[in-house]
């Protein structure tokens, strides 16, 4: 059976979206940092995409991807406009970005902006037309349907990005790669398991040596460090919730609630009653 490289990240730390535009901007349109991602689907053009000193010109339907947030403009004509749907997009966690070691793992790993033609999404011919359909219109519950065909085209965009080999660096990066998904699927499905080198490395049908020169390559980090980060993001995610630090420390692998603060610190530099109090503070 096919691993599935995305379903252990997608249940443990949700991504969503909810449409806040849709119809024709027209001329001058910025959208400031809002402490969220957007995933803008533009189904006629032209549009100037303007951001971070740099200038994109769209001529055919194409989907802008910005998986963090980043101040940006887009331009088009002041009449005709340009049709588009627009949302915001909540990865689960994202919140906690302003906090040391916090944010998301799906959207650290992305690249800062994608821009890439409708027609190059494999498989979402059916759920575009049937989301522009449902954004243009005014139907009775559209909103609900529209955010739910938005969160299908971001997961479809995610499988592209992994299987064309766009994400060069970082744990997705790795999910891209035939043998390093194996064991980084195994890890994130059970995260508490005592993973060593030599385990990880049978997973992924490697010698140790290779497999951690390749991993350290394609995922930017040595795979013990990849590991220790994953179950402290797991851990924060748990804070949040309010559960206790006995618990936490079993679901993520940890044998007490000492050993998990000292790695915790380690890796995130405050401990977790520290870090929760930073994240309270700045989800206010």
């Amino acid at each position: 059976m096919a691993v599935d490289r995305l379903q252990g990240l997608l249940q443990r730390f949700s991504v969503s979206a909810q449409m806040f535009h849709s119809g024709a901007l027209c001329g001058i349109n910025d959208f400031e940092v809002n402490g969220q991602g957007q995933l803008h689907l533009v189904r006629r053009g032209p549009l100037e995409v303007r951001h971070a000193g740099e200038s994109h010109l769209i001529t055919e339907p194409s989907l802008l991807f910005y998986p963090r947030p980043m101040a940006h403009r887009f331009v088009s004509d002041p009449d005709t406009g340009a049709d588009m749907a627009c949302a915001n997009l909540a990865f689960g966690g994202v919140a906690t970005a302003r906090v040391a070691g916090g944010g998301n793992p799906i959207s650290r790993a992305l690249p800062a902006f994608t821009c890439l033609p409708l027609s190059e999404l494999r498989g979402a011919e059916a759920v575009l037309e049937l989301l522009f359909d449902e954004a243009f219109a005014q139907r009775c519950g559209r909103q609900a349907v529209v955010d739910r065909l938005f969160d299908v085209v971001l997961v479809l965009l995610l499988r592209h990005l992994l299987d064309s080999g766009r994400i060069q660096a970082g744990p997705l990066a790795g999910l891209g790669h035939p043998q390093l998904a194996k064991a980084l699927v195994a890890l994130h499905d059970e995260p508490a398991k005592p993973w060593t080198l030599e385990s990880l490395a049978t997973q992924a049908g490697m010698s140790r040596s290779r497999f951690a020169e390749v991993f350290a390559q394609v995922v930017g980090m040595p795979p013990a460090t990849y590991l220790a980060s994953y179950r402290i993001t797991l851990a924060q995610d748990a804070l949040l919730r309010g559960d206790k630090l006995d618990r936490i420390a079993q679901d993520v692998g940890y044998g007490s609630a000492a050993a998990l603060s000292r790695a915790f610190t380690a890796v995130a530099g405050l401990s977790p009653r520290e870090w929760r109090q930073a994240a309270a503070a700045a989800a206010t």
